[in-house]
């Protein structure tokens, strides 16, 4: 099959790969769309151990079913699925009590198992929900990190939010924004250095946008909540200073939520944390059930995962790659489709 193989540290190529066995408990799924993820970039730019070449990368994808494994009876040939990113074992204590996303051993598509950047990928039945008929592939691919934004929502639900800050216009952070807008009414303002991703922001229903070249985060929410600070942030870049703007720029009894991996080490005033009573949540992945609330959500017309993403084939998988990892004007999001 061909696929957009990472063989090496700094090297990507489309290449013929040959396909794994399917196992009693797996589906083959042909592969409709997979959307290029941030942390993939990342691992890409980084030359991280977290993905270790030779590998097939992808993570957020759907197709349809090409094949059943032996003991798959819920799913035939031919169904349209949306699969999670994960693979969580069902055993360990916490796949137990329902964190199935923090499962202890839990396998990642394109990090511990071969991804979707490819035409075919075998996915544990159990990996797999619906995908609905009025969402194009490139839409449904996107439910993962559509999902991340409804955990993000779920993680602070018993908090106030009535007004939030969003750093980072990228696509964690745009799907962060509309989670925040539709399952919490919140008023949010996105921050980028971007004036590309700040329009799409802005467009997509922020209430205002700032650019930390231009105008001082922390101030700007200063002034619009009476020199309170906002309910409610959201790094979605994970920067030092940016972890730091989000922390300073919420009112005392908020919180922050940290989903941006861009740096792992940042100096804190701890202080500023306890004195005030600001809680601070880290974040990674989301459940199947969040997953399903994305579809849902994308299906009934309520998100936007289409206005702002580029399509590519998977020939031109490499160039769509370094497109996004350069991230010039409107290279925001793509989605390879297969």
């Amino acid at each position: 099959m061909r696929a957009l193989l990472y063989p090496a540290f700094d090297q990507l190529e489309i290449s013929d790969v040959a396909p794994t066995p399917v196992r009693p408990d797996e589906v083959r799924l042909r592969v409709a769309a997979c959307g290029i993820c941030g942390s993939e970039l990342e691992t890409f730019k980084n030359r991280s151990p977290r993905r270790m070449p030779p590998l097939v990368m992808g993570h957020e994808f759907c197709g349809t079913i090409a094949e059943t494994g032996a003991a798959v009876r819920d799913w035939t040939t031919g169904a349209r699925v949306v699969s999670n990113s994960l693979v969580p074992c069902g055993r360990c204590v916490r796949c137990r009590r329902g964190d199935t996303h923090l499962c202890a051993e839990r396998q990642i598509f394109g990090m511990h198992r071969p991804g979707a950047f490819a035409e075919f990928v075998n996915v544990p039945a159990r990996c797999l929900i619906p995908w609905p008929e009025n969402l194009p592939a490139e839409a449904a691919a996107l439910a993962e990190p559509m999902a991340n934004g409804i955990h993000v929502v779920n993680l602070t639900r018993h908090l106030r939010a009535d007004v939030a800050l969003v750093i980072g216009a990228g696509p964690i952070g745009l799907f962060c924004q509309q989670a925040l807008q539709v399952l919490r009414g919140a008023r949010v303002l996105v921050a980028d250095l971007s004036p590309e991703r700040l329009a799409v922001a802005k467009k997509l229903g922020a209430v205002r946008v700032i650019n930390p070249r231009e105008d001082d985060i922390v101030k700007v929410i200063a002034a619009e909540t009476d020199g309170e600070g906002a309910d409610l942030s959201v790094d979605a870049v994970g920067g030092a200073v940016t972890k730091k703007a989000a922390l300073e720029a919420v009112r005392p009894g908020g919180a922050s939520v940290w989903i941006g991996l861009h740096e792992n080490t940042v100096t804190l005033d701890t202080y500023n944390i306890t004195l005030p009573e600001r809680t601070v949540f880290g974040t990674y992945a989301a459940t199947l059930a969040e997953l399903q609330q994305a579809l849902d959500l994308m299906a009934a017309g309520k998100v936007d995962a289409l206005s702002w993403v580029q399509r590519f084939p998977l020939e031109e998988g490499v160039t769509a790659f370094r497109r996004m990892l350069a991230a010039r004007g409107a290279d925001l999001k793509a989605v390879i489709c297969p």
